[in-house]
């Protein structure tokens, strides 16, 4: 399968980078093609509600950005993996960006299985990012892999290796 990872944590080290990179090595191993980009490292403007898109850009965004990058990726992945740490309740601003943009697309074509990734120092935090991956889910009829989290004590640990090789499992 075609699998793209979306990591939006600005920390090149931290966290949420190793549960993808660890999403990534799992699916390589079992012969998945993967494309794992920083978002957070990306140019990408949330979206202006413009409507050009839908009128007179037939589904293709007004902004260029880098954004132009990932459409190519996101019509072409399978799978979609979401990674991004929770700072305050929600799906982290470097991530909630590349998701909004797709408005233009509506749906990407081939995106059949999603995944979430997501790290917080905290516990309990999880909920409202849960509830908007899901409804992306939904709305674009892709099946739900799994999702994990990892608080403070669970992070770059054997366990929370193990949840990701389980998801990747779910292929």
């Amino acid at each position: 399968m075609n699998i793209l990872i979306l990591q939006a944590s600005p920390r090149a080290k931290g966290n949420t980078a190793w549960m993808a990179e660890e999403y990534k090595n799992a699916a390589e191993a079992a012969g998945h093609k993967v494309t794992l980009v920083n978002v957070s490292r990306k140019k990408i403007a949330g979206c202006l509600a413009c409507e050009y898109c839908h009128n007179k850009g037939n589904g293709v965004c007004v902004q260029k950005d880098d954004m132009q990058e990932l459409y190519p990726l996101m019509a072409e992945a399978e799978v979609l993996v979401l990674a991004a740490p929770i700072y305050y309740f929600t799906l982290c601003a470097q991530i909630q960006a590349p998701i909004q943009r797709m408005y233009c697309v509506n749906a990407p074509a081939k995106v059949k299985k999603m995944a979430l990734l997501m790290s917080s120092y905290s516990p309990g935090v999880y909920s409202g990012a849960t509830a908007e991956y899901h409804d992306i889910c939904n709305y674009w009829h892709a099946e739900d892999t799994g999702i994990v989290t990892a608080k403070i004590d669970e992070q770059k640990t054997d366990e929370t290796k193990a949840k990701i090789q389980a998801i990747v499992n779910n292929l």
